[in-house]
């Protein structure tokens, strides 16, 4: 005998109603006895260690435990604030945090640039756990450096010492210092594992003549110093290779000289002085070379130089007409750069590159392809 609507009705009503009375005390059951999640998640300070004993630590340890004690005070915890926009175009709050370090008794404080950059309020802890507002100074985005500078308010903190990154040897002992949490340093050592090395940290940043390390340098710590075993400041922590997908993997850090030159330039000048040669051009590729019937396959094709600019100046010479090479407009008929005081010059990054080693006033030896032939061209740089 068919159902008659009513009765189905009051039925589907019944279940729905079974259906939520149960899902309601699961729900009651789960948020009283199930496992919660934290609120918030944040490093709690720890208790502070016992003391221990010196009898109980070799040289080496002790030293670790002297540079710690003497650097760390003058390491500061970087705290960025910004707001992005969601999908809905709704202000959204993001902080950000790394590490940096006090360089003198004014106030000015390096890091990273990648830490604050796009910061719109900057704050800065150092051990003592008191808070500065920072302000930005400047950086040199090519380098990954950035300045800050702060009002110490009569606060009296040690600056670390700068020391000289030109002649680390591979094996030398370094220490790794950050500050991510804000209220106490951490500390991993290590040696130097490389030097010299060119890495690429995003599409135009680098670190030029890396200092390679074994000491971990964890997330956060971006920006705290690279220190020798004398306690200066020889690079700051700057990339992490982490093959594992770990924050553990290969270290690098900024040479302090490369430092030292942006900050100088930043308080002085309130700008990055940069060498230029006054020129554009292109990365030559084998097929381009063998279509102009070149000498060489590697180098910089000079397609344009800027009216009286240091390359025009010296004589080199820009392209004379126009081709096209698939989709790209070239300039064709100028030099050809190869080497830049005899070091090669085999694309466009090489040159930037050296170039990024020189300073405004220095006069370089410039060697190119002109008319199949080679030749050294003086170039005295200018400031781009």
């Amino acid at each position: 005998m068919a159902m008659m609507p009513d009765e189905t009705g009051r039925r589907a009503f019944r279940l729905l109603a079974i259906g939520a009375i149960i899902g309601l005390g699961a729900y009651w059951a789960g948020s009283r006895y199930g496992q919660h999640e934290p609120a918030s998640v944040s490093a709690v300070p720890a208790a502070a260690p016992a003391a221990a004993s010196e009898v109980a630590l070799d040289p080496t340890e002790t030293e670790n435990v002297r540079i710690y004690k003497q650097a760390s005070p003058s390491v500061a915890n970087i705290l960025t604030k910004t707001v992005e926009y969601d999908f809905f175009f709704n202000p959204v709050p993001v902080e950000g945090a790394g590490s940096g370090f006090l360089i003198d008794t004014d106030g000015h404080v390096l890091t990273n640039n990648h830490v604050v950059q796009g910061a719109q309020t900057i704050e800065v802890a150092f051990g003592d756990h008191a808070k500065y507002k920072a302000k930005f100074i400047g950086a040199d985005t090519l380098n990954d450096i950035a300045l800050l500078k702060i009002d110490l308010n009569g606060h009296k903190l040690a600056a670390l010492p700068l020391g000289d990154s030109r002649g680390l040897l591979v094996g030398q002992r370094v220490l790794a210092i950050g500050n991510p949490f804000g209220f106490q340093s951490t500390l991993t050592t290590g040696v130097v594992s490389s030097l010299g090395r060119t890495v690429q940290t995003g599409e135009n940043t680098f670190i030029d003549e890396a200092i390679q390390t074994d000491a971990s340098i964890n997330r956060g710590n971006s920006g705290g110093p690279l220190l020798n075993s004398h306690g200066e400041v020889i690079g700051i922590n700057s990339a992490i290779y982490a093959p594992t997908g770990t924050t553990a993997g290969i270290g690098f850090a900024i040479p302090i000289n490369t430092a030292k030159r942006v900050a100088e330039d930043l308080i002085k000048q309130g700008r990055v002085r940069r060498a230029t040669i006054g020129a554009e051009g292109r990365t030559l590729w084998p097929d381009l070379a063998g279509a102009l019937n070149l000498p060489v396959q590697q180098g910089v094709l000079v397609e344009r130089v800027v009216p009286g600019g240091p390359a025009a100046q010296a004589g080199v010479r820009g392209g004379n007409r126009s081709v096209q090479a698939g989709l790209r407009d070239l300039r064709i008929g100028g030099d050809v750069i190869t080497a830049i005081n005899g070091e090669p010059v085999n694309s466009q990054s090489d040159l930037n590159l050296l170039l990024n080693r020189a300073r405004p006033g220095d006069t370089i030896s410039l060697t190119v392809i002109r008319d199949g032939k080679k030749m050294n061209v003086p170039v005295k740089l200018g400031e781009g």
